[in-house]
């Protein structure tokens, strides 16, 4: 669920430093490479005239040298000509790293990031963790643009983070991580000794966190929060006590890869730059010279023989019992929907069922999110959002990945995070 609730917080380097303790070589043999290449390829096909304009993917793209060349100025080209009035922090600090990336001058909206960080504030003082994502992002692309007048921007923040006892979130931690070393690895000449104590007490407090969350499998946190993660522990200056068996880490998202795990772009984006040993650290130093010659090898794929999908019953409950908000409701429908059918053809079925259960969605970075059910929306103030659940367990896709098995039960809770 972490990528649902960065679309719900509005999601939406110059010196790698020095690496943690890791165990094995982290690099993809050459015999799945082919792996890697296919999704790197349904990453970039994409991108389209039509299409959301994700930053994060064209950081990938360059970081890992694009194939799709005509794709990668395309979104460029988009990124640059975005309205930052309907930017997040977040959206505006990933813009200026996408064009950094480019070696495109991202203008006036390096300034206005560094203005918006002035004036940023956590709207209490035990905010959610996952609140620091998209200020995380802007100390990381302020420090790579000017790390001597972002130092008290980057200041203030540490100790803000420092003064915060929510519960860890995965992909913030790695993001503060990636954003603090930055600042760790550039202090200005002649600045207090202080401040290097200062970010180095916050990032080994992080990167103890991100090491506790490594499963015995090598997976930190969950399968899509491992990309970051990754990139955190290959650059954090502060040692874990536990050590990162980097080798099992790679071994299990190739093997994630190969089940058809990493489909949606996002997710691809946020593990490409790791199965191809970079950072978002490592975009300042990009180069923009074409680097990849024909096209990648792909790996083999078997066409089976066509057969009729069967259909499968999906059970499918909706419902708001939550304290201050209008029409509580619980209500559960029989849905009927092809054998391999994504969880969202089950909600337009249910939708055309009954009116009850009428549904909107928002296009974001990682596709499309449900917004509204039954006339009950999501609020960012009100700190409300459609959860989505198998059984009791979160579901780790969104509705038009998420692919449903027979009699499975699918909750849609409105609830608080």
């Amino acid at each position: 669920m972490a990528w649902y609730i960065l679309h719900l917080l509005n999601l939406l380097w110059a010196v790698a430093g020095t690496s943690t303790q890791t165990q094995g070589s982290c690099s993809v043999p050459p015999a799945q490479q082919p792996l890697v290449n296919g999704i790197q390829v349904l990453m970039e096909n994409s991108v389209t005239s039509s299409a959301f304009p994700n930053p994060s993917i064209l950081i990938a793209m360059n970081l890992a040298g694009a194939y799709n060349v005509e794709a990668q100025k395309l979104l460029t080209y988009k990124l640059m000509a975005n309205d930052i009035a309907d930017l997040t922090i977040g959206q505006l600090a990933l813009t200026v790293m996408a064009l950094t990336s480019s070696c495109r001058d991202p203008g006036n909206k390096v300034s206005i990031l560094h203005r918006q960080m002035e004036n940023w504030a956590p709207s209490s003082p035990n905010a959610q963790s996952s609140t620091f994502y998209g200020p995380s992002l802007a100390v990381l692309a302020l420090c790579q643009k000017n790390p001597e007048t972002t130092l008290p921007i980057a200041v203030r923040f540490a100790k803000i983070l420092l003064a915060n006892s929510s519960p860890f979130n995965m992909d913030t931690g790695a993001m503060v991580t990636l954003a603090l070393t930055c600042m760790y690895n550039k202090i200005p000449v002649g600045s207090e000794e202080g401040y290097r104590s200062l970010f180095g007490q916050v990032l080994e407090d992080v990167a103890e966190n991100i090491s506790m969350r490594i499963k015995d499998n090598g997976i930190i946190g969950d399968i899509y929060s491992t990309g970051l993660a990754m990139q955190a522990l290959s650059v954090t200056p502060k040692h874990p006590p536990k050590k990162w068996n980097c080798k099992k880490t790679m071994d299990t998202i190739l093997k994630e890869i190969e089940l058809g795990k990493f489909h949606n772009p996002m997710s691809i984006a946020q593990i490409l730059p790791s199965l191809k040993g970079k950072t978002y650290l490592d975009v300042p130093h990009v180069s923009c010279i074409p680097g990849h010659e024909g096209q990648p090898t792909l790996p083999n794929q078997t066409n089976p023989a066509p057969t009729s999908a069967s259909n499968i019953t999906v059970i499918y409950t909706i419902n708001n019992q939550l304290r201050g908000v209008e029409l509580h409701f619980n209500e559960t429908i029989d849905v009927s929907v092809k054998a391999g059918s994504v969880l969202l053809a089950v909600l337009e079925e249910a939708q055309r069922r009954s009116s009850m259960f009428k549904f909107e969605t928002t296009m974001t970075s990682w596709g499309l999110v449900v917004s509204s059910i039954n006339n009950i929306a999501e609020n960012v103030h009100h700190r409300t959002y459609w959860q989505f659940l198998s059984g009791k367990t979160p579901l780790d896709e969104g509705v038009a990945d998420y692919i449903p098995f027979n009699h499975e039960h699918i909750t849609a809770n409105f609830t608080r995070y």
